[in-house]
């Protein structure tokens, strides 16, 4: 979700704000009571270990649960957001304003699948990030193609390289290029893998790109 803040401490309170209303709303807007109760308790967890580990208690293995715990709820919410809220006719731009997500146009437009895969350009502007440039094909400038919404990169850090996509289980997105993926001091130095794909603003997916790999800086 490009529109929460990369800093921990505004995603988590971002994420209790998206929950809060949702649940509100349930019922006028149609969210399936299943969908909330599955990112509820995870966004507990998440804040809970947030808290922890601004003490001088926690542990390394703490930060890690942290981290990992953080990924899954950034691509559960990105998910429900794109399914159950930012293309639900029920939700009114009063709702999107109080759930803090964007306004979209409401003139109808295209959406097919997209059909090519994205060029990227990976650089390590700063410590900790990494930056994904995109664009169609060999077009000159950087940027999405026509009638596609974003970019969806899926990743993992892992010891021993990832070969499939099911092995990366965390997911980042972007509609403007770059695409910035922001980790923790301790993962500086280690690994991560990521394959990329073309979203339409209905998250129909393209073809997945083959999987790349860079060090954390």
């Amino acid at each position: 979700m490009n529109y929460i803040s990369e800093k921990e401490v505004d995603f988590i309170e971002l994420s209790g704000n998206l929950i809060d209303v949702s649940k509100l709303h349930a019922t006028e807007w149609g969210i399936p009571t299943e969908k909330l109760t599955e990112l509820e308790p995870l966004y507990l967890e998440v804040n809970d270990l947030h808290e922890k580990c601004k003490t001088t208690a926690h542990t390394k293995l703490d930060v890690q649960t942290k981290n990992g715990k953080k990924g899954l709820l950034k691509k559960k919410e990105a998910e429900f957001v794109r399914f159950h809220l930012q293309n639900n006719v029920k939700v009114s731009d009063n709702g999107r304003r109080e759930l803090r997500i964007p306004i979209y146009r409401k003139t109808h437009m295209p959406h097919p699948i997209p059909d090519s895969i994205p060029d990227i350009d990976i650089e390590t502007p700063y410590p900790r990030v990494l930056r994904i440039k995109f664009r169609h094909g060999s077009a000159v400038r950087w940027g999405k193609p026509t009638f596609v919404h974003g970019l969806e990169c899926l990743w993992v850090i892992s010891d021993t390289p990832a070969t499939k996509i099911q092995d990366m289980f965390y997911s980042a997105f972007a509609t403007r290029t770059p695409l910035e993926l922001t980790f923790e001091d301790e993962q500086r130095g280690k690994r991560v893998y990521f394959a990329v794909r073309w979203e339409s603003g209905t998250a129909k997916r393209g073809p997945t790109s083959d999987i790349f790999n860079a060090i954390i800086p």
